[in-house]
């Protein structure tokens, strides 16, 4: 897979009356977009210190594609010719639309300033065929297998984090949550405005209340997720963090909520779960800042800020 060329955005659908081929018609069309050079403006422009690359991974009766960022080779830096750097795995957010390109701003900035090795997850997307579950197994099994051959992708497995934005985070905070209970170790977890209740309360919040339209979310958009992330006869409290059994000895977390969003609350809410459950998290907000602006780094001024304390709460928890 390789970069796009210039190319136009698609108009955004109807979202409550969208069909199956509706669907793909529209997601193809968005991820061209968002995978070509003509959104790095909005989208942003890779650290030219870090080395990007698509990986295929053989999985349990699949193959995934992975977005691998490492220093680049020769680069100046501490770590940057080291075999057994820290990893980072990400998952971007969309749920049925999305790719790891457009989160090429923040992650190829984490592999060259920690430095790290970042593998980002082309997850398998919501749609009538895919359930939200099809995407939790594929964070869950990229985790476990890039730890378990932690020496062929050349990382120390005791300095794993996890980092994920919106979907994406709610895919990461179950791996973190799997994590604990398999004992496999976590230094870290990254949850971006994350998206933690796919249950009938999922917009019964006053941030839904208060932002049900806002440019990079909207309330039928987020009923759309509910329908494919849930199929009937699936219980959606066991792909919903924040009510999960058990939130005791977790990996730490940084929760990161951007105030515009009709997802904040769930943030909030969710660190406020994890705080009482006795696992480490820090809950910070941007004021103003609207869903997915950490992936809008060209016209979200607040970007920059969330990178930098990302990058620090990250270099804390893997060097220490």
């Amino acid at each position: 897979m390789s970069e796009v060329t210039a190319t136009e955005r698609p108009p955004a659908p109807d979202w409550l009356t969208m069909t199956a081929q509706e669907l793909v018609a529209y997601r193809d069309a968005e991820n061209h977009f968002r995978a070509s050079s003509a959104a790095r403006a909005i989208t942003g422009y890779p650290d030219p210190d870090a080395a990007i690359h698509w990986q295929e991974m053989a999985l349990p009766g699949r193959e995934l594609p992975v977005r691998v960022y490492r220093p680049a080779p020769g680069c100046d830096g501490e770590g940057s010719d080291q075999t057994e750097l820290p990893l980072v795995i990400h998952v971007h957010g969309g749920g049925f639309v999305g790719t790891a390109v457009q989160s090429d701003w923040i992650n190829s900035h984490l592999a060259a300033q920690l430095p790290a090795v970042v593998v980002s997850v082309e997850h398998r997307l919501l749609a009538p065929d895919s359930p939200l579950s099809a995407a939790v197994d594929d964070g869950w099994d990229v985790l476990q297998d890039v730890v378990q051959h932690a020496a062929q992708w050349g990382v120390d497995r005791a300095r794993t984090a996890v980092f994920g934005e919106s979907c994406g985070a709610l895919i990461i905070a179950l791996a973190a949550i799997r994590a604990a209970e398999a004992g496999l170790r976590l230094r870290a977890q990254v949850l971006v405005n994350p998206a933690v209740d796919v249950t009938e309360t999922m917009l019964d919040r006053a941030s839904a209340a208060e932002h049900p339209h806002t440019p990079t979310l909207t309330a039928p958009q987020l009923q759309l997720v509910q329908r494919l992330a849930v199929p009937p006869g699936t219980d959606p409290h066991a792909l919903s963090p924040l009510y999960a059994d058990n939130l005791h000895g977790l990996a730490p977390a940084l929760v990161v909520v951007p105030t515009h969003d009709p997802l904040a609350d769930h943030g909030r809410r969710y660190a406020e779960r994890l705080q009482a459950a006795g696992t480490a998290a820090r809950l910070t907000e941007y004021r103003g800042a609207g869903h997915a602006f950490l992936s809008l780094p060209g016209v979200a001024q607040q970007a920059e800020t969330a990178r930098a304390e990302i990058l620090g709460f990250l270099r804390t928890s893997l060097t220490a």
